[in-house]
């Protein structure tokens, strides 16, 4: 058995949000002491993972 790392690939993206809502996922953060992209891809995946079906 061989080990192996493999490197997860990352684009750089900008995105705009509403404050309300950055505001909240900020706190979020704080809280849960992780960083808020690891909270925006969370978000996504599980979003994804969730769609309606009409919208896959």
């Amino acid at each position: 058995m061989v080990f192996k790392v493999e490197r997860e690939e990352y684009i750089n993206k900008t995105f705009r949000i509403e404050k309300r809502l950055l505001e909240d996922m900020e706190k979020l953060c704080d809280k849960k002491n992780i960083s808020l992209n690891k909270l925006v891809v969370k978000c996504i995946k599980y979003a994804m993972d969730n769609l309606d079906e009409e919208d896959k």
